[in-house]
């Protein structure tokens, strides 16, 4: 049995030396935007009025939705506050990074040969899985107790030690458990499409039933990971039991996927793959038809979850009205823009975090390049009649074609589901200018990321890093009094709130203008740079 352990340790070792680097941006960047979050709320609002204006926002059915059922509300402290609107978006970012992880350390080195080769060596057969669950283990638990102890040492009246430590821990154990939900899918699908498309569907399910449970549901809010760990209560009640749960079901899930590793064969997965057709298509033996194949699973998947997303927001819409309404004080909070409604003023606010979700499947599908770049399947490609351009034109057809679909289904979800649950909905029309607007400032992104694709392969990360900026600056700023500049460097902070604010095309034309600049420049760099492996 000893021999099924060989080598985890040095493979560990290995698995650490590979990750390190991303692993220490991550849990720097989500340690240090905690921290500050943290210390801008003590000075956030000027006094008890405002205090209860922000307690009573959080009984708001969109509120829950967003950001989890309140508690806490009659003494709203800053710890209880910051826990409460914070902890589910940095979970988010935790299980991203742990799915990511993941990937790149088990089906990633899979498919890139280097799996094959260590396991020609004296390695036991549940070693590799478990040196990744090791380093993941060990990286969680340091990002835990960092933010723990950083929250800490901040020395707020409300922010105390054991409060921090139920924060800390309980985004360490949502990393340890979508880490395990990942091994899991590394075993069934057969490459790290399947991986990563299964995991982040998994991810958006959590969320979007956690979103519909709080509002509706206890049951369904407690049988999503994301819904049972706010549960703990941070800095009010201080609950570990969900995190004990939470750790007991990673303990579990991840002992399921060891095993599951051990009985596959290398390379394989227990979902198989569908038997082709014995002879192609004539669109499939066309390159355009060819990536729509490869990409097909993800694009209906996320043009599916963007258009659940919107009705999971709309469903919300039904006691907007009626509850704006009998709360003065959180009618002075809201932006003077006469002859609008209070649902179609809060739909900016909706329309701003769908259209950075919109983004993500949209980077991801033009990012397929560079994985089949270094995977060093293009060079064969390139051996053939298809030139670089044409590749590169493909894969931003098709991104370009995600960015209208998601948002115009996210749109269409979020109109059908307030329609059914308000007197006086908002016209379709009205929702879809809200919603399309935001397309100059996704197009921008997927500019930024066709630029670090030609001119910088190996900086591509940085997309995700300035989407990141994005959301804080754009969906945060406000809350936490961020200067507008800092919203401005960001392509969403470009974009005029419809129907709130007036119709100016400058910012729009702009982010345009922007992201032909830089799809031009990137499709000159990659046609003058070499296509290499491994990058």
């Amino acid at each position: 049995m000893k021999h099924s352990y060989s080598n985890v340790l040095n493979l560990s070792k290995l698995v650490l030396k590979k990750s390190i680097l991303g692993l220490s941006i991550w849990i720097f960047v989500l340690t240090v935007i905690t921290l500050i979050v943290a210390a801008a709320f003590t000075n956030l609002y000027s006094g008890p009025e405002e205090v209860l204006a922000i307690a009573e926002t959080m009984k708001n059915p969109a509120m829950i939705a967003m950001v989890g059922p309140g508690y806490g509300i009659d003494n709203y402290t800053s710890g209880a506050m910051m826990a409460h609107q914070m902890l589910l978006f940095t979970g988010l970012a935790v299980a991203v990074m742990a799915i990511m992880f993941v990937s790149k350390n088990t089906r990633a080195d899979e498919e890139s040969g280097k799996l094959e080769l260590i396991r020609s060596l004296p390695v036991g057969r549940f070693s590799n899985l478990l040196s990744t669950g090791i380093v993941g283990f060990l990286s969680f638990l340091t990002m835990s107790l960092l933010i723990a102890f950083g929250l800490y040492f901040l020395k707020i009246e409300s922010i105390d030690l054991e409060g921090s430590l139920v924060y800390g821990l309980s985004l360490g154990v949502i990393g340890l458990f979508f880490m395990a939900v990942a091994s899991i899918f590394a075993q069934l699908s057969e490459n790290t499409k399947g991986l990563l498309g299964y995991s982040l569907t998994f991810l958006g399910i959590s969320y979007i039933l956690r979103g519909i449970g709080d509002v509706n549901s206890e049951f369904l809010s407690l049988i999503s990971p994301l819904g049972l760990i706010l549960r703990t209560q941070t800095y009010v009640n201080n609950y570990w039991w969900p995190i004990i749960i939470m750790f007991a079901l990673s303990t579990l899930i991840f002992i399921i996927a060891m095993y599951l590793n051990s009985i596959r064969d290398l390379e394989a997965g227990f979902i198989p793959s569908k038997a082709g057709k014995r002879n192609a298509s004539k669109f499939l033996l066309k390159p355009i038809g060819f990536l729509l194949k490869l990409q097909r699973t993800g694009l209906i998947g996320w043009t599916v979850t963007l258009f659940v997303l919107g009705i999971s927001y709309g469903a919300v819409f039904g006691d907007l009205e009626m509850f704006f309404t009998n709360n003065e004080v959180l009618q002075q909070m809201l932006p003077e823009a006469a002859g609008i409604s209070l649902a179609e003023q809060f739909l900016t606010i909706l329309m701003t975090i769908i259209s950075i979700f919109a983004t993500i499947p949209v980077l991801i599908s033009m990012l397929k390049i560079k994985s089949e770049e270094k995977k060093g399947r293009l060079e064969q490609i390139y051996a053939k009649k298809v030139s670089r351009n044409e590749m590169l034109t493909y894969h931003l057809i098709i991104s370009m074609s995600l960015t209208f679909a998601t948002i115009f289904f996210s749109a269409l979800g979020l109109w059908l589901a307030s329609t059914s649950v308000m007197s006086d909905p908002i016209s379709f029309l009205n929702i879809c200018k809200s919603a399309f607007i935001y397309a100059p400032a996704i197009l921008f992104m997927l500019g930024v990321t066709v630029f670090l694709i030609g001119a910088f392969p190996r900086a591509t990360t940085l997309t995700w890093a300035y989407l990141a900026y994005s959301f804080i600056v754009v969906y945060l700023g406000n809350l936490l009094q961020f200067p507008e500049w800092l919203a401005k460097l960001s392509p969403f902070g470009n974009i005029p709130k419809i129907p709130v604010e007036e119709l100016t095309l400058t910012g729009p034309i702009i982010l345009i203008i922007g992201f032909v600049i830089l799809t031009s420049l990137g499709f000159y760099t990659y046609n003058k740079r070499d296509i290499k492996e491994n990058l």
